[in-house]
């Protein structure tokens, strides 16, 4: 890390949202929480950690061993069976004490300055702001490719038509933007995309910060994982919902079932050299 604030670094005023379930890595997890707490020039207030299902024994000993040593309060709240990303965030928020909920995955690694830029937008009113994304495979400081967001109302609007516009562990939110539209809904591996363009249907003020203020850990199989049968039906779905809404044409519908269901059916190897050539020239695309 660049910069490891003093232990009386200022904290604002909203909660880390940060789910675990018995898949992540002890070690993973400790360097997650460290950089979004720890090493934070602005501090969340209070974090909630949402235990997923049962887990190994190390994993669950690094999780008792950061609730004793952080420096901020930490709400455990602990699932006794996995029930997956939807129902632990919803389950999270609902454990949240504090207006704004800043979201964070227990294998990626936040920048110091993440939240104090994130909380500097939020205080002007907006209801959510994302960031931009460094990919690493290993270590941290090798980045292998960059996902940048698009920025201003309109730019995210018309970019939600095609890809989502939003890197999900990085968004900062105001949970009452989120009741609104009905919180996390169960939507495949598409949950963050499918609330995106709900926000951004409601109204909701929106916005993203280009630079990459989050480290995103891109482990193996990540491209296998945005593949096949099932997530191409998750795909297709996606499109008929966004169509109902009105939010994409009869013309865009088609495009993206067939564009995106191409992709989604492509060999991992082929899906990577595409990917990584399209988001290092600032396309996000949809996480593994």
């Amino acid at each position: 890390m660049s910069h490891t604030p003093s232990p009386a670094a200022p904290s604002g005023d909203f909660s880390l949202l940060l789910p675990v379930y018995a898949g992540d890595t002890p070690e993973f997890l400790r360097l997650a929480f460290e950089s979004s707490v720890n090493e934070q020039t602005l501090r969340p207030a209070a974090a909630v950690i949402v235990q997923d299902g049962p887990v190994p024994p190390a994993l669950g000993a690094e999780l008792d061993r950061i609730e004793a040593a952080s420096p901020i309060p930490v709400t455990r709240v602990v699932l006794p069976e996995n029930r997956g990303l939807t129902e632990a965030l919803n389950r999270g928020l609902d454990a949240c004490t504090h207006a704004v909920v800043a979201r964070m995955d227990a294998d990626d690694v936040s920048v110091p300055e993440r939240f104090a830029r994130q909380w500097e937008l939020m205080a002007q009113g907006y209801d959510l702001v994302g960031t931009g994304m460094a990919e690493f495979e290993s270590d941290p400081n090798v980045v292998a490719s960059q996902r940048t967001p698009p920025v201003g109302a309109a730019r995210i609007r018309d970019h939600a038509r095609t890809h989502n516009p939003f890197n999900h562990p990085t968004m900062m939110y105001r949970v009452d933007a989120l009741t609104r539209v009905g919180r996390y809904q169960p939507f495949g591996k598409m949950e963050d995309y499918w609330l995106g363009v709900r926000l951004i249907d409601a109204g909701a003020r929106v916005e993203n910060i280009p630079e990459p203020l989050l480290k995103y850990r891109v482990g193996a199989g990540a491209f296998a994982r945005r593949g096949g049968w099932a997530e191409a039906r998750t795909e297709w779905r996606l499109q008929g919902e966004l169509r109902r809404m009105g939010f994409i044409t009869r013309g865009q519908y088609l495009r993206n079932v067939v564009m995106k269901g191409a992709y989604r059916l492509m060999p991992a190897g082929l899906k990577r050299v595409l990917f990584r050539g399209l988001v290092g020239r600032g396309l996000p695309g949809d996480r593994a």
